[in-house]
């Protein structure tokens, strides 16, 4: 019976430690919280083939990271078309806003924005990917007014509805930098923070599309 009182004896050794590690951590926590490292990933895939020939998806994401040591953002819009004819074309439209707030001194920040449109052997198809990304940062904690976030809702309502449209690719391409520069002047308002309205937030606009025809 010794063994099986030693196993259990350092079974509940194990769940003591664990318990005060976890306890440590819950303490380290919020003293740390500024030397955070924030990390987002927001993006959409489309596929467009002879079984479904219109294919529209998008991404409308606002991340709100709060004071960061440094942040690692990645936002992506792949859309492909495949095995259509230009009898029976394709299209396909895949579409991400990612919208990032940060705030802190010399914060590290890692981005990546990529859109990439793949036609896999399909003639006379539409396929656009565009990927927009928008990070605004402040030295000091801050956040959107209800305001600015009312506005980026009404710019997000009016993405979704170009998937009901039938406009073609190089259309859908226009509204989208449309929307893509209204987003942009609202982060860019010094009213659109709570930070001091004396500094005008920073703000810096990835873009990438790509697109068949036209790529």
């Amino acid at each position: 019976m010794k063994p099986a009182k030693s196993r259990t004896s350092r079974h509940f050794l194990r769940l003591g430690l664990l318990a005060a590690g976890l306890a440590a951590v819950a303490t380290a926590g919020p003293a740390q919280a500024a030397e955070a490292v924030a990390i987002a990933h927001d993006g959409v895939r489309t596929t467009a083939d002879h079984r479904h020939h219109t294919q529209f998806r998008d991404s409308f994401s606002v991340r709100q990271l709060g004071t960061v040591a440094a942040a690692r953002v990645d936002n992506r819009a792949v859309a492909r078309s495949a095995g259509c004819t230009a009898d029976d074309a394709c299209r396909s439209v895949a579409l991400s806003f990612q919208i990032i707030t940060l705030s802190g001194e010399h914060v590290r920040l890692a981005a990546v924005n990529n859109g990439r449109a793949i036609n896999d052997h399909c003639t006379g198809c539409q396929t656009l990917a565009g990927a927009y990304q928008f990070v605004l940062s402040t030295p000091k904690a801050t956040r959107l007014t209800p305001a600015a976030q009312r506005r980026l809702a009404d710019i997000h309502r009016r993405l979704d509805a170009l998937g009901a449209s039938r406009l073609p690719a190089a259309d859908l391409r226009k509204k989208a930098d449309a929307l893509a520069a209204e987003v942009t002047s609202v982060l860019a308002a010094p009213s659109s923070t709570t930070a001091d309205h004396s500094a005008r937030p920073t703000v810096k606009v990835h873009r990438q599309l790509d697109g068949w025809p036209g790529r």
